[in-house]
């Protein structure tokens, strides 16, 4: 492992037998001296003593994207974002669709170095209004993040963090104090579901939720990945639907997202369009103001619609905006109503394309 690679990072306890307890997220890894944790990209140093953060300034899957693909909806629509992510994930979610970066056991697989400054001037370059930390989750490289956020918004340029929203108190706090907007992949609404299927708990999830919608100003929107046989009862739906109207609001954005056989559940069947629309008419039935399906098309099911009139204010094809019935405000064309959400004076023009980037070029 190149050293100049590895930061030292907080977060971790030396416990009495000598190892080093890490204090990231609610897996709390216990390592002896140079080894590392599930996820891949921290560990003990090497003399016993302290924390790395392995491959800093290593990312990968570097794109501008649609906005809409993280999925936010309600985060300036139609914009584009210069997304990323590293090796490695602090779950083992069997069903995992990024699986080739986030499973990766070399940080230098598909990665090119990229300090902050460079991110955030290709971001600027190429005229992205936010930074996507996505692909694996920002939670294990959060101080390469929190860098390139630094350099982002001293650029004008937003963060979005993808996350499964899997850390704990301290780390949380700090890591969405730079982060604009996020999407947090909830699962499921069991812990059975995420102990057999991505050694991880809910409860935390839970409590990042509640954190994000309550207690910060950063944008949140809501993804679950409907499962056929695994997460998609309706009696579970009913449960998370339910706990989000009470718990965080009626208006945070909730995306149910059609699955297809990868990784480890490859013999599992893609998620019948019907499936999303069932789960989306629970969560409409118990109040929540923007349900949305994904990883289909379904132009009627992607449009966001005024909570008050019920007027089509955003129309979809899948990520291209086909309709943009918001004033400069965020308000309703209709009824003069809020929107929910974070919008510019007017929609991005991206559309739906997909532009891989050599980062290396914008580096100084």
């Amino acid at each position: 492992m190149d050293t100049e690679l590895c930061v030292s990072v907080g977060y971790w306890t030396k416990l009495d037998d000598g190892r080093i307890e890490c204090g990231l997220c609610p897996r709390f890894c216990k390592m002896r001296a140079g080894q590392r944790g599930l996820c891949f990209v921290r560990r003990a140093g090497a003399d016993g003593e302290g924390m790395e953060l392995t491959g800093y300034g290593r990312s990968t899957g570097f794109c501008v994207d649609p906005i809409e693909k993280k999925p936010l909806n309600h985060f300036l629509p139609g914009s584009s974002a210069l997304s990323f992510g590293t090796a490695g994930c602090n779950l083992a979610c069997a069903f995992c669709q990024n699986w080739d970066i986030s499973k990766s056991r070399e940080t230098a697989r598909l990665s090119a170095q990229a300090a902050p400054e460079t991110i955030a001037r290709a971001a600027e370059r190429l005229g992205c209004a936010s930074v996507a930390y996505t692909y694996n989750d920002p939670v294990i490289f959060m101080e390469y993040a929190l860098d390139v956020a630094e350099a982002c918004r001293a650029r004008g340029v937003k963060n979005v963090a993808v996350t499964a929203g899997f850390v704990c108190e301290e780390p949380r706090k700090r890591l969405f104090a730079g982060m604009d907007a996020a999407n947090v992949d909830l699962k499921a609404f069991t812990e059975r579901f995420y102990t057999k299927r991505c050694a991880g708990a809910l409860g935390p999830v839970l409590d990042t939720l509640k954190y994000l919608v309550h207690e910060t100003d950063v944008w949140t929107e809501i993804t679950t990945l409907l499962i056929p046989g695994e997460n998609d009862s309706d009696d579970e739906i009913e449960a998370l639907t339910q706990w989000v109207g009470r718990e965080l609001r009626r208006d945070v954005p909730l995306h149910f997202t059609a699955f297809h056989p990868d990784y480890h559940m490859l013999e599992t069947a893609p998620t019948p369009p019907a499936t999303l629309q069932r789960a989306r008419s629970i969560a409409i039935k118990n109040g929540l103001q923007h349900v949305y399906v994904g990883n289909v098309r379904d132009p009627a099911r992607e449009a966001t619609l005024c909570a008050n009139c019920g007027a089509r204010c955003i129309g979809r094809d899948r990520y291209e905006i086909t309709e943009y019935r918001l004033d400069s405000a965020g308000r309703c064309l209709a009824c003069g109503a809020r929107m929910a959400g974070v919008f510019a004076e007017k929609p991005g023009a991206w559309g739906s394309r997909r532009l891989p980037v050599d980062i290396e070029r914008y580096a100084a």
